[in-house]
């Protein structure tokens, strides 16, 4: 509970007179109205007299009448700094304003206040506006839509941001709102061990049909049960919350389990869900008292919820290195991927290349085959030929020596005819040796081309 100043009258009044007044409204037939009339013009004072007396006295509810001020004498509200910071937010504009504008619509759809005709969307844009200014580190959460529409629902913009900045920066709700929602993470696990501690079949239920804290109570620590409870149970939360922080929605969540586990017994996940999100409403519409009588009876322990919170630090400092090393796993998978689909393009391309390769040395083995048949049939040519030419030199040899022996009987050679005939052949055996010359040439590189190709693969 804050113990800051006030903006109300802070007159001193007797320690006798306060004494009285205290006593009188111990009596039940003392107007619980007056009491509050009381403690706003004497806030200062009192506050430092009897905090635990007006601890108290907000559990049991703050009067509607003077709940706006109230809240802002619990929240030590600054409303001359958080005029000059309004009146300047409000001129500028918003990254986040066409999300703001979006979710307007959708808190608390069912208000008069909020309807599209009110005001009241126009004032939640405008302090939700200002704020996600004010703190660019948070700039808008949606959950924090519903807890400035009960603000305004009570009091002006102005002041409405007054207390805002209160609840953010004092009672912790930016570290809720903040876009890794660690605090939020560390609540859920708090209450999550809070009811297998004081619920252990309750808990068992809800693993078995596969509900995780996350699911059901996240809006609860968001929006302090305003979009779930009846609004006038809501207010009773934000004042306790006011006055004794975020334990009260420990103790109000627990009491809704509490009162909610035969009917959560009989209910699947689906059941559950629709139960705790849209059906809280019906269940406590009729009988506010009864969820807060629970809620102050439950045996909330501080010293297990800071060990909660240890065990929450270990676990999240596991999850992270689990994180990153599953982080690491995949940029590792990635890159193996990566590279699979490298040497599967590889892969298919050498396996083109070999193939070509192989029938490039089919082709050149056919190619030595069928040169290897030439060379030889042009031997038999070049053989052919020298034994024709070696005959026809002997055949001028014999007819030289007839014509030397027969001169004188008449015996005549057509020399130019047999010279003509001796150089077709010497002419034939010339293109012979040069064509084997060439395809002996043909056939040493088509040998080496085989060579090659063989070492290749």
């Amino acid at each position: 509970m804050s113990t800051g100043g006030s903006s109300a009258s802070t007159s001193q009044p007797s320690t006798s007179s306060g004494s009285n007044h205290y006593k009188t409204c111990a009596d039940d037939s003392v107007d619980v109205f007056e009491v509050w009339s009381y403690l706003v013009k004497n806030w200062s004072t009192e506050l430092k007299k009897n905090p635990q007396r007006i601890k108290q006295l907000v559990r049991q509810g703050i009067p509607a009448p003077v709940r706006a001020l109230v809240w802002q004498l619990l929240s030590s509200a600054d409303h001359d700094n958080a005029r000059c910071l309004y009146a300047e937010f409000i001129r500028a504009s918003s990254p986040h304003e066409k999300a703001i504008r979006r979710d307007v619509t959708r808190t608390f759809p069912g208000h008069k206040f909020f309807d599209e005709s009110g005001r009241g969307q126009h004032s939640l844009f405008n302090v939700m506006k200002a704020y996600s200014l004010y703190d660019r580190e948070v700039g808008y959460c949606q959950g924090s839509a519903f807890v400035v529409g009960m603000l305004l629902l009570l009091m002006p913009e102005e002041e409405a941001f007054a207390v805002l900045l209160k609840l953010m920066e004092d009672y912790r709700l930016r570290e809720l709102y903040k876009p890794s929602m660690s605090e939020l993470g560390l609540c859920l696990f708090q209450l999550e061990c809070a009811v297998q501690d004081q619920m252990p079949d309750l808990g068992m239920h809800f693993r078995n049909v596969g509900i995780d804290t996350t699911m059901y109570a996240s809006s609860w620590f968001l929006t302090m049960f305003s979009s779930t409870l009846p609004l006038d149970l809501a207010f009773r939360t934000m004042d306790v919350f006011l006055s004794e922080g975020m334990e009260i929605v420990f103790r109000v969540a627990l009491a809704i389990l509490q009162l909610c586990r035969v009917d959560l017994f009989s209910l699947d996940m689906e059941g559950i869900l629709r139960y705790l999100q849209h059906d809280l409403a019906e269940q406590f519409d009729q009988d506010h008292e009864r969820l807060f009588s629970v809620a102050f009876e439950v045996a909330y322990n501080k010293k297990k919820m800071q060990k909660f919170e240890k065990d929450y630090v270990v676990k999240r400092s596991k999850d992270q290195e689990e994180a990153a090393e599953l982080r690491g796993i995949r940029a590792e998978n990635r890159l193996l991927r990566q590279r699979l689909e490298y040497l599967e393009q590889e892969s298919g391309s050498l396996a083109d290349r070999l193939i070509d390769k192989q029938v490039s040395l089919a082709q050149g083995a056919e190619d030595l085959v069928t040169l290897s048949h030439e060379m030889a049939h042009l031997r038999r040519l070049h053989s052919g030929v020298k034994e024709q030419l070696e005959d026809a030199y002997d055949t001028i040899r014999s007819l030289l020596t007839k014509k030397g022996d027969h001169v004188d009987v008449g015996v005549q050679v057509d020399d130019t005819t047999m010279i003509e005939h001796i150089q077709a052949l010497q002419e034939e055996l010339v293109q012979s040796q040069a064509r084997e010359t060439s395809l002996r040439s043909n056939v040493k590189d088509l040998s080496r081309r085989v060579d090659e190709l063989e070492t290749v693969n």
